[in-house]
């Protein structure tokens, strides 16, 4: 009898095929191929299934793998998601207590770049993450730093991993070692995994650079030949599915690492957050991110207003809302207003990937100003909830309110460049 793990020849349809045997379901057979596809068999269909070598069980080995002399020490974090996790095909599960040893396994040439050690923070999806989620990571990235860590990887699934890239460069004022989010848009049992370009590129970067500060490591092209080093505070993802699905908006990349050549060339280098580290990792709960459209009953405005003590709009074009003509439109707007003159904070982004917002431009949007709507440039909305939560879990809300409007981390680019092309 064949069990989950075991190579296994099916025959079927007077055809036979070989692969690992994985977990089934009701109906239906599921075999992992040689080429690293999964493919799926009827039941029905199944004539034979002969096992052609067990599953072998291997007992765990150790966490850590020799030091090489004259090599930089990097941590890796393994929060969840694909970029440092392997598939057990025994379970059809990701395994979760990914060890150093595992990550040298999957991508061999790291060995020769790093002293590699690994630490599992957390294992969950990364859109269950919570702010608790972000303080224990940044709790994980100070004590490596402080015990000696040249440099850390933090493998994090990418739906969030903005959110959680913002939320660590507020977190830290003062970081002086180099801090890489590194996702993977394809698991790494598939051939086209980008996890391992990204994770050679975020260690090539750490091991041959000065860079001191958080940043994203990513692919920037389908093809494997280059990663991106994008700003914390100004990317996003921009698909779905590609594995060069990260963009910074409305700047550049910090840098590019030539995946074949190794290579790095640095485009926007940021300036030095000089020595020592300074955590401040509250964060207020009681914020929110409101996305305007069409026909908005101001219910939900009041919603925002009796449940948080500040929210982000993420208004249409320069930084509309429907705060204008007509009954429940004017309601929005008496909402707001009143919401601002008892303490709350309103901040107002667009829902258009470049550019920025601006309260001056139509008379609409110097109403909004006029209540005390505080208009936040280029700042991505997703940052800006970020910001807001960080702020008000650290500072009163007069000094939340100065303080949002300033560049602190590189969120706000002073100028928006024309661009022939731009995504």
């Amino acid at each position: 009898m064949a069990n989950p793990g075991d190579k296994v020849q099916i025959i079927y349809d007077d055809k036979a095929v070989e692969g690992i045997l994985m977990p089934d379901s009701a109906d239906s057979l599921f075999l992992k191929l040689e080429s690293g596809y999964n493919i799926g068999i009827s039941k029905e269909k199944v004539k034979e299934i002969k096992v052609v070598e067990a599953r072998k069980d291997t007992k765990k080995g150790k966490s850590d793998i020799p030091e090489k002399k004259g090599l930089k020490k990097i941590i890796v974090l393994h929060t969840g998601g694909t970029i440092a996790s392997k598939v057990d095909y025994s379970t059809g599960g990701v395994i979760a207590q990914f060890t150093a040893k595992d990550l040298v396994d999957m991508v061999p040439e790291i060995k020769d770049i790093a002293n590699i050690k690994c630490e599992l923070v957390a294992n969950m999806m990364s859109e269950d993450m919570m702010f608790s989620d972000h303080q224990k990571i940044a709790a994980a990235v100070k004590r490596n730093a402080e015990k000696g860590a040249d440099g850390i990887i933090i493998g994090h699934g990418t739906d969030t991993l903005t959110y959680t890239a913002a939320s660590l460069a507020f977190m830290f004022e003062r970081i002086d070692i180099p801090v890489l989010i590194v996702g993977s848009q394809r698991s790494s049992d598939r051939p086209s995994t980008d996890a391992a370009m990204n994770l050679i590129c975020a260690a090539r970067f750490i091991a041959e650079t000065g860079f001191k500060g958080i940043a994203v490591c990513m692919h920037h092209h389908s093809s494997d030949d280059k990663c991106a080093i994008l700003p914390a505070t100004k990317t996003r993802k921009m698909h779905t599915s590609r594995r060069d699905a990260f963009r910074a908006i409305n700047t550049e990349p910090i840098a590019f690492i030539d995946f074949k050549l190794g290579k790095i060339d640095f485009l926007n280098k940021p300036s030095d957050m000089t020595k020592g580290i300074l955590l401040k990792d509250r964060f207020e709960n009681n914020v929110g991110l409101l996305k305007t459209h069409p026909n908005m009953d101001p219910e939900l405005f009041a919603f925002y207003t009796k449940n948080y003590k500040g929210f982000v709009i993420e208004g249409t074009g320069l930084g509309h809302a429907p705060t204008n003509l007509g009954e429940d439109n004017l309601k929005n707007h008496k909402i707001l207003k009143d919401f601002i003159a008892k303490g709350g904070i309103v901040a107002v982004t667009s829902q258009c990937i470049n550019g920025r917002v601006h309260p001056d431009v139509y008379t609409n949007l110097r109403r909004l100003s006029n209540i005390g709507c505080i208009f936040l440039e280029d700042m991505l909305p997703e940052t800006a909830f970020i910001k807001l939560a960080w702020l008000l879990g650290n500072y009163s809300p007069e000094e939340t309110k100065k303080l949002l409007a300033e560049n602190l981390r590189g969120e706000i680019t002073e100028r928006t460049e024309y661009e022939e092309e731009f995504i």
